[in-house]
């Protein structure tokens, strides 16, 4: 009976990992991986521990990545600290309006940043882009992670 509730809470983590990989506040790739590690411990599936390391590791990575990439395509394109605070409140608010909110939040939100700090419009969608270029990188990024550990979960179960 344990064995089939973990086995379920493996599943769902990986489900919520990958679902977390395009919402923001959901650590989607240390989720994805919990999945494989709770199931290593069942009899359903067990994974060589070098690839649990590299997993656990590369999720852990991606998560704290995903941080700096949305700051790093503001600053690639020009943007200065206002535009960075301005993308970090546009994601914020974003969320409130679903997966549209949460693309397009931190555009705006950079934008606007930018506005209130540099009359130029041009300097501030420039700004902006750099911000939307790095999330959506970020977010691929994860899903890229996410779905490589969904690979292995699934693959335990028939190796």
């Amino acid at each position: 009976m344990t064995e089939y509730l973990l086995l379920t809470l493996a599943i769902l983590l990986v489900i919520i990992g990958i679902i977390g990989c395009m919402v923001p506040v959901i650590p989607g790739p240390p989720l994805s991986f919990a999945g494989p590690l709770i199931l290593h411990f069942t009899q359903f599936a067990e994974y060589n521990k070098t690839l649990l390391l590299i997993l656990g590791s590369v999720s852990i990575i991606v998560a704290v990545f995903d941080y700096l990439v949305p700051i790093w395509g503001t600053k690639k394109f020009g943007g200065s600290k206002y535009g960075i605070r301005g993308a970090t409140i546009g994601l914020i608010v974003g969320l409130f309006f679903g997966p549209p909110g949460i693309i397009i939040g931190p555009f705006i939100g950079a934008v606007l940043g930018e506005l209130s700090y540099k009359n130029n419009f041009n300097y501030a969608i420039r700004a902006g882009l750099g911000s939307l270029i790095g999330f959506m990188a970020g977010i691929g990024l994860k899903l890229a992670v996410s779905l490589v550990i969904t690979f292995y979960f699934v693959r335990g179960f028939f190796v």
